[in-house]
């Protein structure tokens, strides 16, 4: 079991990482509309967290363990590549206060691996992660922008209608609380299978598991209740910074659009999980929400301006960039000091 302490260790350390990075799309709406206070955040997006990972998460472990790279080759020295040059990049984003879809540079690090042993599943990362990444935040995008410019506003504007109190009620806040814990229970049926679904594979490999059969569902799951819980220790080390970025920095937003949001994204993470197990990024489907918000209420000239909309767009495309260029990297170094891969 020794030989199982380096990999599990990089992913403890990635899963503190995930966590920080998602406490962004879960809590960001919420906190940005000043309905929860910073410090309740940790243990409530730790819970659902965990709870998601038990119960949903599965389908899109089975796509990073064994859907890229088959799952006999990913080895102890592979999953620790691939868990090591994510964490990375995302330990880079978290320092630049910047949320980061942890999906995006898990599936870049193990594509990195796969291309450097020529066994990657070009189908399956082509047809099916990729455009999923392209669709939902154009879908969340699309959603937003329609229910604030035809729905929001023209129910604001009714003269029964009263936003102001509406949303300064108890009931109204405990709603939109209940739908951050709501993301991230979806952030449990997603991201959590980043560093779970190579563990398991490596798990499943050693001990000469076929995928599919009912000993993988049981190692897949001890894999998800071993990386589930450090999401929240991640978020209470590291979540706050990323919490300014987009729940304050962006746009400020009401409790009403918050719910949306948040209710929102998350249905198309779950939606993303639940139907082809296709690892998602929730930061970028809930930042495409909160952008949508910033178009309708600053407009396009000052919106596009803003600082904090190029610096996410930009780390968006560093972070699984840097995570792709590692992996090839460690691959390079310890096929030159003789390691197995």
């Amino acid at each position: 079991m020794l030989h199982y302490l380096i990999p599990i260790s990089i992913a403890i350390f990635l899963a503190i990482n995930m966590g920080a990075s998602g406490t962004s799309p879960s809590f960001s709406a919420t906190f940005g509309a000043n309905l929860i206070r910073r410090d309740l955040i940790p243990g409530l997006f730790g819970f659902f967290v965990l709870l998601g990972a038990a119960t949903a998460g599965s389908r899109v472990a089975k796509t990073l363990g064994f859907g890229i790279l088959p799952g006999n080759l990913m080895t102890t020295s592979s999953v620790c590549i691939i868990l090591l040059a994510c964490a990375l990049s995302l330990l880079f984003a978290n320092i630049l206060k910047t949320p980061q879809s942890t999906s995006q540079s898990a599936v870049f690090a193990i594509c990195g691996v796969a291309i450097y042993k020529d066994e990657i599943d070009w189908d399956k990362v082509l047809f099916e992660i990729v455009p999923t990444w392209f669709i939902l935040p154009v879908i969340a995008f699309a959603i937003t922008y329609a229910f604030g410019k035809f729905v929001y506003k023209r129910l604001r504007d009714r003269p029964m209608m009263s936003f102001v109190l509406t949303e300064k009620s108890r009931a109204w806040k405990y709603l939109t609380i209940l739908c951050s814990c709501y993301v991230a229970y979806a952030i449990g049926s997603n991201n959590v299978a980043n560093a779970a679904g190579p563990l398991a594979a490596m798990v499943c490999g050693d001990l000469g598991i076929s995928q599919g059969s009912d000993e993988s569902a049981i190692i897949i799951l001890i894999s998800m209740l071993l990386v589930a819980p450090w999401f929240g220790i991640g978020s209470s080390l590291l979540g706050p910074r990323v919490l300014e970025t987009t729940g304050k920095d962006i746009v400020s937003i009401g409790p009403f659009s918050a719910a949306f949001v948040t209710f929102l994204t998350a249905t198309l993470l779950l939606l993303a999980s639940l139907t082809r197990g296709i690892p998602t990024s929730l930061v970028q489907l809930n930042t495409a929400s909160i952008f949508a918000l910033a178009l309708l209420k600053v407009g396009t000239g000052e919106f596009v301006s803003r600082k904090t909309v190029l610096k996410l767009c930009g780390i968006w495309i560093m972070a699984p960039a840097m995570a792709f260029a590692l992996a090839l990297l460690f691959c390079a170094v310890l096929e030159g000091i003789d390691v197995r891969l």
